[in-house]
């Protein structure tokens, strides 16, 4: 990918939604929860606090992590949905 986030901003790659419920019903394209969890693609360089002291993000390309349901703006590059997000909008990571 060719595309680089600017400021405290991060691009995530969204997990594929839920194509079956656990009792084994197939879901509709329309009954699908968008899911919430994805894996860092890239991260910006950070933001400046009220010193002027930049302020990395606290995730890392590699990632899974937790984020807003309704945060961030989705895009399209190269035919992958993506999805860019400010750092803050990151719930957690997942731990190995």
């Amino acid at each position: 990918m060719n595309l680089k986030p600017l400021g405290d901003r991060v691009i995530i790659k969204q997990d594929e939604a839920e194509q079956m419920t656990k009792s084994g019903l197939y879901l509709s394209s329309n009954a699908q929860e968008k899911p919430q969890r994805g894996v860092v693609v890239a991260v910006g360089e950070g933001k400046l606090d009220n010193s002027g002291n930049l302020v990395k993000p606290g995730v890392s390309e590699g990632d899974v992590v937790i984020y807003s349901k309704y945060g961030g703006t989705e895009i399209d590059v190269d035919g992958v949905e993506y999805i860019i997000l400010r750092a803050d909008d990151i719930y957690g990571v997942y731990q190995n």
